[in-house]
């Protein structure tokens, strides 16, 4: 329809269109789509609005799939679709061919830093990042899925302190303690009490600066101990990730950016081009900074590569230069105020978080002239190989990197450094790749009160009022994934085991698993990304409301109709889709036939249960569009408000129709295909949020 429309106000108007707005009436007897594309127009060519809409609604003539084009109020057009030519093509599963975009797309998501367990925070970054891995790879997007690995950062140094420092422990003892299953959670512990150690004196806290030193220059005792600690913990996060069906590709880790030199040789290209320069007095003295996103300040000249100032203070006038490939003018170094400096190499010579990032972004758009060595690392049950980064690796492998776009699933506290990196990459003068880099931010997960409580916390009166509660690593106040998983899949078990006495017990654990990780998924999913959650237990395990467990429920139901039915319900859908024609549905969608309801429910006017019917269908085939905003906006929370507004509307189906009692048999097929097409949705849909379906519930 946007094509016929576009051609029509071109050759009426002269007009190009680059973006026409489709909206959904208030009630669907109004039309299906609505287009206020003639409040637009007014202005261009001096007309009102409905005029307008009643030239283009009458001289567009016939557009296939589509009954008429009507206006209505002031100047909107709405659009009423040929009911029965769609339906047809739900339940024939077409679609309309769409050209996908060359190239590949990388999602980095989970990112946990390999010094502790995972917790609850990490697992809605890794569930939106996988899903939103699914939905590019349901849009037929070619996706590396990438987890970068900090074993070189504080995070990992603490822990390191921890154990030489604190316990005093060696090599040998820490390899042994890293064999057993709960490592993990040791270091968690160990994290915590790591901090309360800085806290004692500030000599401590010079443990971690000669600890972090020693990490990136590698190749002694203490990066050896890193290493030992940041392997056993990066399996452990696999394992648990695993459990929610979430892999990776590869995990770069930083180590190599340092030991492989990605940083040195994006330093030397951040110099050249002015985006870095050396601070020579005030809080920042002895640093490599750059401005920060936003501000601006006056030119300065440039410092030499010994890392001196020069002294100049004026405007150099810019002359081509080449560098590499490309050309490049001469750089104008800015005098940038001490708030708006983002250090990115310390005083003592080592490089920040986003120092090593950006090296990491340029490698990731194929700018940095270097590569990683490769090295297998993980495989899945499944047979999935997931690579590490290492100095030198096997010789045949994937090819990662020099990727079309990025997404970087990271929380919105990292909203900063994120903006660091865009603003270096066009410094460098590489705008077009700094527009394909896009910073999926997210909030913050916290617990309520009773889910604290639940989890053994002791909570004071004022933490009992509260909306929610923050978790803290550092304070080793949280919630571990695995626990949080553990405490979801006992809960389902007691329901599941009272309801289904009779199934053997490893159908019942493993329905537990699938009920518990669709409720953490789904929970995780329907806020959107601003919204801080408050997780609860009770709310998202339930079987009622905006749950996993509801959808899932839903699709339970449908298939249980076929099965008290004798049938096959894929199979039914597709022998119906081959057999039935738009002719055949067309009675049941306009009123021509009327469809019965249940006695136990209010009676209604066939026009009414018509109208509810098509609404249902009309959902159903909207999973596509559905995914493809997902894809457009970064918010899967779309997905997870259609799987619910569908199960809401197909519970309603499920209670007004008597469906097997029917006796009419070709309203019986038709409320059978109404079944198929949504339970087969519903699937689809949950799939692509990484939501599996157990056979009862």
């Amino acid at each position: 329809m946007s094509q016929h429309i576009r051609e029509f106000v071109r050759r009426q108007y002269g007009l190009d269109l680059e973006k026409i707005v489709i909206e959904q009436p208030p009630r669907v007897d109004f039309g299906e789509y609505a287009l206020p594309l003639a409040f637009d127009l007014a202005k261009k060519l001096r007309k009102a609005p409905r005029k307008i809409a009643e030239e283009i609604s009458a001289g567009i003539g016939q557009i296939e799939g589509f009954a008429k084009l009507k206006v209505a109020g002031a100047g909107y057009i709405n659009a009423r679709v040929d009911r029965a030519a769609l339906a047809a093509a739900i339940l024939k599963d077409e679609k309309p061919s769409a050209e996908i975009p060359p190239g590949k797309i990388l999602v980095e998501h989970s990112s946990i830093n390999p010094n502790k367990a995972a917790h609850i925070g990490h697992l809605r970054n890794a569930i939106l990042g996988d899903t939103f891995v699914r939905l590019l790879q349901f849009a037929g997007r070619q996706v590396d899925v990438q987890n970068y690995i900090d074993n070189t950062g504080v995070q990992v140094a603490d822990v390191v302190v921890g154990f030489l420092y604190i316990e005093k422990k060696s090599r040998a003892e820490i390899e042994q303690l890293a064999k057993t299953p709960s490592f993990d959670y040791y270091c968690w512990d160990l994290y915590a009490k790591v901090s309360q150690w800085y806290d004692l004196t500030p000599d401590n806290k010079k443990a971690r600066l000669q600890t972090l030193h020693e990490l990136e220059q590698g190749g002694n005792e203490t990066a050896a101990v890193a290493e030992l600690i940041s392997i056993a913990i990066l399996h452990r996060h696999l394992e648990t990730m695993d459990r929610l069906d979430i892999e990776y590709d590869f995990l770069p880790r930083e180590s190599e950016i340092l030991h492989l030199h990605f940083w040195d040789a994006a330093f030397e290209k951040l110099k050249a081009a002015g985006v870095l320069y050396f601070e020579d007095s005030g809080k920042n003295k002895g640093c490599w900074v750059m401005r920060r996103a936003g501000t601006a300040g006056v030119a300065r000249a440039p410092s030499p590569a010994n890392g001196e100032p020069s002294g100049k203070d004026d405007r150099m006038n810019p002359v081509p230069m080449a560098y590499g490939a490309d050309i490049r003018p001469e750089p104008s170094y800015e005098q940038i105020s001490e708030d708006d400096q983002k250090v990115i190499v310390r005083s003592n010579g080592t490089v920040g978080y986003v120092g090593k990032d950006i090296a990491f972004h340029m490698w990731k758009f194929g700018l940095l002239g270097k590569d990683f060595g490769y090295r297998r690392f993980y495989l899945y049950p499944n047979g999935h190989q997931c690579w590490i980064s290492a100095e030198q690796g096997e010789p045949e492998h994937p090819h990662f990197g020099d990727v079309e776009r990025t997404y970087n699933v990271i929380d919105a506290r990292q909203s900063e450094a994120q903006n660091a990196v865009i603003e270096a990459l066009r410094g460098l003068g590489h705008g077009e790749y700094a527009d394909k880099l896009t910073h999926f931010s997210y909030e913050m997960v916290a617990l309520t009160p009773r889910c604290a409580a639940e989890l053994g916390y002791e909570l004071s009166e004022d933490d009992k009022a509260r909306a929610y509660i923050e978790v803290s690593g550092r304070r080793g106040f949280g919630v571990k994934a695995d626990d949080l998983l553990d405490a979801l899949i006992s809960a389902a078990k007691k329901e599941v085991d009272f309801r289904h006495p009779e199934l053997a017990a490893s159908d019942r654990q493993n329905i537990s698993q699938q009920i518990a990780i669709g409720a953490l998924r789904y929970f995780m999913l329907k806020y959107t990304k601003p919204s801080v959650i408050a997780f609860d237990f009770k709310e998202a395990l339930s079987f009622e409301g905006e749950t996993g467990p509801y959808a899932q429920y839903g699709v339970v139901r449908a298939t249980n109709i076929f099965r008290k039915g004798g049938l096959d319900p894929e199979t039914f859908c597709t022998d119906v889709a081959s057999n039935v024609s738009a002719a055949d549905l067309s009675p049941f969608l306009t009123g021509e036939q009327s469809i019965g309801v249940s006695p136990t429910t209010n009676d209604q006017q066939p026009t009414t249960g018509v109208t509810d019917l098509w609404e249902l269908w009309l959902s159903a085939s909207k999973t596509a569009f559905v995914i493809d905003q997902c894809i457009a906006t970064t918010e899967p929370a779309y997905l997870a408000k259609h799987v619910f507004q569908l199960a809401q509307q197909f519970n309603t189906f499920y209670h007004r129709y008597p469906i097997l009692s029917e006796e009419n048999e070709s309203r019986k097929q038709f409320l059978l295909a109404t079944a198929a097409v949504v339970r087969r949705e519903l699937i689809r849909a949950l799939g692509v949020m990484g939501i599996e379906v157990p056979p009862v519930m």
